[in-house]
């Protein structure tokens, strides 16, 4: 029996793209361990690790973490994972990061979600909260019965500052100037799979042919109507 080689992939794409709906039914799918930075750095603050405590004092300054410090963190976690198929989530964010990866494993695919910031702007800055319960609403998805109110409480609802205009903007901004290079690194290695659109569930059954290509679908559901 022949064992296919194993998968080594990463996902980029700007916060609200739906990376993190794509990694789910990734892993359901495909089996894949799914690794996460931002995960693996709050666990490792919350852990208050000697690598969590230094990455805290750089956020807690508003700084960025080194690259050193990031690429110690996922690859210590990647030592764990080499009788697996992987997907990185979140790393790497820099080209210095990239290189560092290349050096320990071999990546074969870099997923990239391909969503227009306007649709992401649109997507982020129509959601509103209820603070007390934490439910959360959406203007065009799934609107409050009232505008503005709470549809159980009826007190009224707040946007997050990460979801006020001016903030999705300089978050996609700061996104797209740290990551363009990222894209271009693996693009001329021939490594970057761009999926573009504007809805999840339809960018989906791209990715998930894309993906049978490479590795069997092993979730129990049927495989020929991909969710």
């Amino acid at each position: 029996m022949v064992v296919p080689p194993l998968l080594r992939a990463v996902i980029m794409g700007p916060p609200g793209s739906g990376k993190g709906t794509v990694s789910a039914r990734i892993i359901k799918h495909f089996g894949m361990k799914h690794l996460s930075s931002g995960d693996l750095l709050r666990d490792n603050m919350q852990k208050r690790t000697e690598v969590g405590i230094l990455a805290k004092s750089y956020i807690d300054q508003g700084r960025l973490i080194p690259d050193d410090i990031m690429t110690q963190l996922m690859l210590n976690e990647l030592k764990g994972l080499d009788r697996y198929n992987w997907l990185l989530d979140g790393f790497p964010r820099t080209v210095a990061q990239a290189e560092a990866l290349d050096k320990e494993c071999q990546i074969d695919t870099v997923i990239d979600l391909d969503v227009p910031f306007e649709t992401i702007k649109c997507r982020l800055t129509a959601r509103w909260i209820h603070p007390a319960s934490g439910r959360v609403y959406n203007l065009e998805f799934s609107p409050p019965k009232v505008q503005g109110i709470d549809d159980i409480t009826g007190e009224p609802l707040v946007q997050r500052d990460d979801d006020k205009p001016e903030t999705v903007t300089k978050r996609l901004q700061a996104y797209d100037a740290q990551t363009k290079p990222v894209l271009e690194y693996y693009r001329e290695k021939g490594l970057l799979k761009s999926f573009s659109g504007t809805e999840t569930n339809k960018i989906w059954p791209h990715i998930y042919a894309f993906l049978q290509t490479k590795l069997p679908d092993v979730s129990q559901k049927d495989a020929a109507t991909p969710r």
